[in-house]
């Protein structure tokens, strides 16, 4: 009895990255997907009920996303940050006062701040693949006015990079703050991807009616965030009331997921993470082979430090797959792990002030070039 009690404890502690896991979670997932219709997760809300941080206003209404207005006034180049689209909602880059993206870049002299605020996706969206998102990121861009500085976060950072190598003439400066694009370096996202049997990834597509599930996804491979994590998320002690009041907030953003279209879901698994198209350059968007050489803009990548999702090494050999002259390229290091950077409160007060006033700054030779 105690041996079966141990190994039953040790089926509940093992990891998703753990590969002799995959073949029971393949198994069940085969089995319940025969019965979706039968237990279908509850209709996700199209609105969070978290209220954001910085006031804005829906500037345009699209398939994919609302596009959020956040600007204090309409003058000087606009920033439109990509938030990631992938689990959870785009109050990452909007969380709290001292942990907002949308706040640091108003701080630091962008006055002119947009944010993706992708919608959950539901059953006729099943079909949406990661050109109808480009798609719609190129009409919002035609909203605000191109050329934009671009700011990709994480999975919106190589959806960043794709729109530039597109559409060069749109994008006037670029961030990627931990964004995952060659993944020919090791990082846990990597092997999360690579160790599952395919089927297990068309089985939650089936499961979802041909969506995915961001609660079964975040049943299945994520770790609940304990205290010490949102600790280091957050990047402050919570013992106090105002700590109290961001753990609950945390907690309740962590638990509010985004269902993602099935085609687009699989397209990320396989043309991306298994793959490697876009750093490999046969990544095909809107009709066209991307070759990361046509981004020639002044590119800032920031990375973390103790980041497992997407390790500092990933995230800063992005720079070698660029066009951009090395004049033009910008990098931080942060000691923050994949959710304090953007969310971090030390993050907030050094790296991001940093990236406003490298957008706000005339760099060596732009002058020159453009005349």
């Amino acid at each position: 009895m105690v041996d079966k009690a141990r190994k039953e404890k040790g089926a509940q502690d093992a990891t998703p990255e753990d590969p002799l896991l995959w073949p029971f979670a393949a198994a069940r997932l085969a089995m319940d997907s025969c019965f979706w219709w039968l237990e279908r997760s509850p209709v996700e809300q199209d609105e969070s009920c978290l209220a954001w941080t910085t006031p804005n206003d829906v500037a345009l209404e699209l398939a994919t996303m609302r596009l959020r207005d956040c600007s204090k006034d309409k003058s000087g180049p606009p920033a439109l940050v990509c938030a990631p689209y992938a689990l959870h909602r785009a109050l990452i880059a909007d969380f709290a006062p001292g942990h907002s993206v949308v706040q640091s870049l108003q701080a630091g002299g962008i006055d002119r701040v947009y944010l993706t605020d992708w919608r959950s996706a539901t059953p006729d969206m099943r079909y949406l693949s990661i050109d109808s998102y480009l798609g719609d990121l190129n009409v919002a861009i035609d909203e605000i006015g191109a050329p934009v500085d671009l700011v990709g976060l994480c999975q919106g950072g190589w959806l960043s990079l794709l729109y530039a190598a597109r559409f060069p003439a749109k994008v006037r400066r670029l961030v990627l703050a931990g964004a995952p694009v060659d993944l020919s370096i090791e990082s846990s996202l990597r092997r999360l991807t690579r160790n599952a049997p395919e089927m297990v990834y068309h089985q939650l597509v089936a499961r979802g009616g041909g969506n995915v599930s961001g609660g079964e996804m975040l049943r299945l491979w994520s770790k609940a965030p304990n205290r010490d994590d949102i600790v280091a998320a957050l990047q402050r002690y919570l013992s106090d009331e105002e700590g109290a009041a961001l753990l609950a907030r945390f907690e309740r953003w962590n638990a509010e997921t985004l269902d993602l279209p099935g085609t687009y879901y699989l397209e990320i698994v396989n043309r991306i993470f298994r793959e490697n198209r876009i750093a490999g350059g046969s990544f095909v968007a809107l009709g066209r082979t991307i070759d990361l050489k046509d981004v020639k803009a002044p590119v800032f990548l920031l990375a973390g430090l103790d980041d497992e999702v997407v390790p500092a090494a990933q995230a800063l050999a992005t720079a070698g797959l660029l066009g951009t002259p090395p004049a033009f390229l910008a990098a931080a290091s942060e000691p923050s792990n994949h959710l304090g950077l953007f969310m971090g409160a030390r993050t907030h007060a050094h790296a991001w002030p940093r990236i406003a006033a490298w957008l706000r700054d005339d760099l060596p030779g732009v002058l020159a070039r453009r005349a």
